[in-house]
This record gives C-alpha cells, structure tokens and sequence, in this order.
C-alpha cells in the first residue's frame, strides 16, 4: 500500500541543488560543468558523497557512469531514476541536475519514514549527457543500454584534443564495474521541460510521452579565396555564401514543414574570417528534430538536396559528417500513463507531451518500461544562466517521482 501523504522535503532539494550548483559556478547564477572537467570530478565527489550518506551501494563502471542503489526486501533489477550533472558552458542549474538530486531526494523521504520497498531502487548520473566537449551527447546511458560500444567511446577525442578515456583516469572516475552489468526493472526520469509550453498553457507537470528524433550533420565547404573589392560577384567560389544559404534553408523546412520539425543551425565558421577576403572554407551544424522518422529523413533529404544544389551553383565542394543520429522514441504507455495518474490523484494539471530535446531515459526505453516527468521552466529558457524553475514545481515534480517510484517497487 502506497503512504498517499508522504512528502518529499523542498527544502533539502533546494539546499542539494544550490550547493551542487556552487561548483563551476559562473557569472549570472548558472553553472560551467563541462563532462570530465575538474568541476565535473568536484560535482561527481559531491553527489557521491551524499549517496555515501544515504547508504546507497555504488557503482562506478568503465564509461564513469555512477549508480547508487538502495536495497529492497526482495533481490532483483532495481527501479531506477537519474539523469545527470555535466553541463553546457553556460549551462543552468536544474538541467539534469534536478533529476539527480530529487532521486536522492526520494531515497532520503523513504529512509527518513523507515519504509523498506520489495524492489532495489537506484540513483545514477550518467557520462557526458550534453556532448558539449565529446561528440556524441547521452553518450553514458548509451553505453550502459547497450547503444555503443564502451570501448570505441573511450577512444572518442573531445573538441579540446583530449582523448575520453584518458580524461576518465585522470579525474578518476574510470571505474571497474561492466557497462550495462544490471538491467533496470523500470526508469523514470524528472527533468526541467526546457521549453514553454507547460508554463504557457498553465501546466504544472508533463507526463512525456516519446523523444523526438535527432540529426546532427557537419558540412565542410570548400571554395576560394579571394579579395572582396575586386573580385565580381559573378566570378566567386565563396563557401561564406552557401554557409548563409544553408542556415535560411535549415529554416524555411522547418517552416515549411511544421508540426514538431525543427532545424537548427547552431556553429557557422568562415575560413579565413578576414573582413576582406571571400572565405575560402565554411563549416556548418545543421540539428534536425522530429517526433516522427520518415519527416525527419525528408528533412534530413531535402537539406542534402538543396546543398548539393547550391554548392554547383556556387562552383564549391563540400563533405558531409554524421555527428549523432537518433530515431525518436516512444515511451512505455503504461508508465506515461502512471505518471499522468499519479500528478492528476496529487492535485496538479497535466499534460501529455513529447519532449523536444535528447535525455538520457531515451536509451532505457527499449529495454524496460520508461517513462519522463516534466517540470515547467521559466520563459522556456534552459542552457542558459537564467534557467529556472519555481520551487512549487520543484516540488510537484519530485513528489510524483517520489510516488512513481513507490507505486514501482512496492
């Protein structure tokens, strides 16, 4: 039987995130904990203590992933919740965070109301979630799901030159235990919406129903260099141009597309980048999103399409690279649907919504029941220092993790 009235404390979660949010803190209140860094070793120290605290059994395994679990009544695959602690340069304090801290947050209420589940629940934080210094992002849970392959990802070289695995060792978190040594009997991951809509339509929790698709693409254009007062328009190469073409393309299918497609061109380099020379060399990111896969090819199509296309008419080359490929996923039915019942039974509005951005619960989902509960973000904004989420929703979303979980393991 379920204890309806156990609450979590908001204050001890508070206190976890502010104090987690202190190390490589930045200017404006957000946060710099770039995966494998010595503030992400801080921030791993951190958490690791309090799992030490909460006398969780802990793992560390060979991609750095770590995993505290909390012993049921009965031996068997844990039920499990997490997300993680790196983040993007300029990165807020809640964006996986939350998911971590309101996990031990749970294991704290059920220690502090002496209540001992049938099943294992576990807490874990997983390696470079973001991929802001290694490509590719959700990089640990892949690993532990089984995505990729261990050792290839430690040999991946990050965009500062350094090799994954060697970054590993050297702030010691290269770990003993196998990738993927448990299957999960269940997953459940809270984390802020990063987007609008809840706080928009007065929402106060998102029960997530699928995982948009991910495209990343590099395009490396080649052209000429030469003087911008006197060389005619008509007699270019410029890779600077296409560069500009590609980025309204990426737009106009987007557009054009509607629904839940969106494009995305986050890096543009010119090649000199001199004032007054055409540039000789572009590189270019293109993110495509979609729930669903076949939109998400034609977009993906028609972006190859229309470069090739410029790229003649421009007299250039290019070379295309995959960054990262995801189809979207769905979540288990039955677990959206829990989570749906158990915020709607607490008391708080709900909505059923796919989530625009890649987590780390995606990778569980084929293999055990998952499920992601939402919390509004201030005006949508996340990756961001100003990123924020009101403590009362906080609150909502760790009480119905808290109530999840139970409903899980007991």
């Amino acid at each position: 039987m379920v204890p309806e009235n156990l609450r979590i404390n908001i204050e001890r979660l508070v206190g976890r995130i502010e104090a987690l949010a202190e190390i490589g803190s930045i200017e404006g209140g957000g946060v710099c904990r770039i995966a494998l860094s010595d503030e992400d070793r801080e921030g791993r120290d951190l958490v690791v203590y309090w799992m030490h605290e909460l006398g969780l059994k802990i793992s560390i395994d060979k991609i750095g992933n770590v995993i505290g679990i909390r012993e049921g009544s009965e031996a068997g695959a844990p039920v499990m919740t997490g997300s993680h602690i790196d983040t993007v340069a300029t990165g807020g304090r809640y964006d996986g965070n939350l998911g971590v801290l309101a996990g031990l947050e749970v294991i704290q209420t059920l220690n502090d109301a002496s209540i001992t589940t049938k099943k294992p629940i576990g807490v874990g934080f997983f390696t470079n979630e973001e991929g802001a210094r290694f490509t590719p992002d959700m990089m640990g849970s892949a690993v532990h799901q089984g995505v990729f392959n261990v050792d290839d990802m430690l040999d991946v070289v990050g965009v500062d030159g350094a090799r994954l695995g060697d970054e590993l060792k050297k702030i010691g978190y290269a770990g003993e235990a196998a990738v993927g040594s448990f299957q999960a009997d269940s997953f459940v991951e809270l984390h802020i919406e990063q987007g609008p809509l809840l706080e928009f339509e007065g929402y106060e929790i998102g029960a997530v129903e699928s995982v948009q698709g991910i495209s990343w693409k590099e395009y490396r254009i080649s052209g000429t260099a030469n003087h911008a007062g006197t060389t005619p328009m008509h007699l270019r190469h410029d890779a600077g141009y296409v560069a500009a073409k590609i980025s309204v393309e990426a737009r106009r299918i987007a557009i054009s597309m509607g629904g839940h497609q969106t494009a995305t061109v986050g890096v543009t380099e010119l090649i000199p980048g001199l004032v007054n020379v055409i540039a000789k060399g572009a590189l270019v990111t293109v993110d495509l999103r979609n729930t669903d896969e076949q939109k998400l090819q034609e977009a993906e199509a028609t972006m190859l399409r229309f470069i090739e296309k410029i790229c003649i008419e421009e007299a250039v080359t290019f070379e295309c690279r995959t960054l990262v490929r995801f189809e979207p996923v769905n979540f288990d039915p039955e677990m959206v649907s829990m989570v749906a019942r158990t915020a709607t039974n607490r008391g708080y509005k709900v909505k059923q919504m796919p989530s625009g951005a890649g987590h780390d619960a995606q990778m569980f989902a084929p293999n055990c029941p998952t499920a992601m509960i939402f919390v509004p973000s201030v005006g949508g904004i996340s990756h961001n220092v100003e990123e924020y989420t009101e403590p009362k929703h906080l609150h909502a979303g760790a009480d119905v993790l808290l109530h999840v979980l139970l409903k899980k393991s007991l």
